[in-house]
This record gives C-alpha cells, sequence and structure tokens, in this order.
C-alpha cells in the first residue's frame, strides 16, 4: 500500500512540475513579446506585405477582428485578386488563379482548421480560459537555435505544434494539420515591435515561399463588413 501511494504522489508530482514549466515558458513568451497587458489590449491587426511565387510579387494583405473575423485577400499580377474569410459560423474563399469562378463556402472541415486565425491575441495568450491545453514535448534545436516543443490543443481539438525559443522566447516555428491532412510547418523570423510595443515576426516561411510584411499596424480601425462576400 505504501509504495503504490508513493508511486502515486510522485506521477502527480511530475505532472505539476510539468504544468508549472510549461506555464513558466508561455509566461516568458508573453512577456518577451510584449506582456500580458499589451497582448490584452489586442482587437484588431493589419498586415500587409507580399511572397514571391514563380518569378509573381504577390501582394498579401490580412485583417483580423478578434474573435469576429480574418480576412486574407491576395492579388496576382495579371491573374487577378481572390480572397478568403473565416468568421465564427461561415467562411469563403474566391481565388479564380486556382480555378474558381465565383465564391465558394467552406467545408466544415476547412473552417474548423481556419478558426485559430480569429484569436488576434495568439492562442498561448490565456489559453487556459479559451479550452486549450498545451503540453511540454521537450526540447529541439531549430534553425540553430535551442527550442521548447509544445504540444498545443485548441478547444475544438486542433492540434498544432509550437517551437519556443529558450534564448528569446519568440515563437520561431510551428507545425500544423492541414485540411488535407498534411502538416504544414512554418518558420518565424525578423522580429520587430509594432508602436504599441507588441513584437511581431515581419516575415513567415512555408512551403509556399516567405512571406514578407512591410506592414504590421494594432487596433486599425476594421468594417467588420470585409469579412463577409458581398
Amino acid at each position: 500500500m505504501k509504495k503504490i501511494l508513493l508511486v502515486c504522489l510522485l506521477g502527480f508530482t511530475t505532472l505539476f512540475a510539468q504544468a508549472q514549466t510549461v506555464d513558466e515558458i508561455i509566461a516568458s513568451h508573453i512577456n518577451a513579446i510584449g506582456g500580458a497587458e499589451k497582448i490584452a489590449s489586442i482587437q484588431t491587426v493589419f498586415m500587409n506585405g507580399s511572397i514571391n511565387v514563380q518569378g509573381f510579387d504577390i501582394n498579401v494583405t490580412v485583417n483580423v477582428s478578434n474573435g469576429k473575423g480574418y480576412r486574407t485577400d491576395i492579388a496576382v499580377p495579371g491573374m487577378g485578386e481572390g480572397f478568403q474569410i473565416y468568421t465564427p459560423t461561415k467562411g469563403w474563399s474566391f481565388m479564380p488563379f486556382q480555378g474558381q469562378t465565383s465564391v465558394e463556402e467552406l467545408s466544415d472541415e476547412t473552417l474548423k482548421n481556419g478558426l485559430a486565425q480569429l484569436d488576434a491575441q495568439g492562442l498561448l495568450f490565456n489559453y487556459k480560459e479559451k479550452g486549450a491545453k498545451v503540453e511540454l514535448l521537450g526540447k529541439e534545436m531549430v534553425e540553430g537555435d535551442d527550442c521548447y516543443k509544445l504540444k498545443v490543443e485548441s478547444s475544438i481539438g486542433k492540434v498544432s505544434t509550437y517551437f519556443i525559443s529558450s534564448k528569446t522566447y519568440y515563437k520561431i516555428k510551428s507545425i500544423s494539420i492541414a485540411s488535407n491532412g498534411s502538416d504544414v510547418e512554418t518558420v518565424f523570423s525578423n522580429f520587430k515591435k509594432t508602436e504599441q510595443g507588441i513584437v511581431f515576426p515581419f516575415s513567415q516561411s512555408n512551403p509556399n515561399g516567405v512571406l514578407d510584411f512591410s506592414a504590421i499596424e494594432i487596433n486599425k480601425p476594421v468594417d467588420e463588413k470585409i469579412f463577409s462576400p458581398s
């Protein structure tokens, strides 16, 4: 009986220590990118940038209204303009350069996979209140940087892996699962502070190329009509 009790106590102690470690890492991350008060103040995010794909400089504009809507506008030279919209209940896509001739409603699975983008403050901020779970999987080297590897599961069951630098505590890589079941790896770099003192990665590298943002603005007024296809 004493042996069983000791094993149970050790198990609980290990779990508690791990939870504390996860919370310490996340707290350091939040502090590194601006602090809890500044992160909590984020209601909208506007980003403008470009990505070069097969010799084309494609303009990308992103508008996020926290918990309400997410819209990406894409302009491809000589091929027109498209967009993708997510809201808590519906989403739409119009990509003429991918063969779409009219606006199409997103499938339930695609919408579910994109809902995390509605969180302008980031899933790690107040993750428990959002119903998410975070587990520390150890450490791993990323781009020559020793990183904490976190398994992050949202309230709807979407699982991602975040890599937090043990030096800067910035998130420098993420791996998420696309709607087709494949892994999507994104590497973040070129970290800068906005006028509000919040740090963002101005470069994001994924299998499609490198998306470089020339401007990121916080709490810029957003007309919520843009989160509708008409």
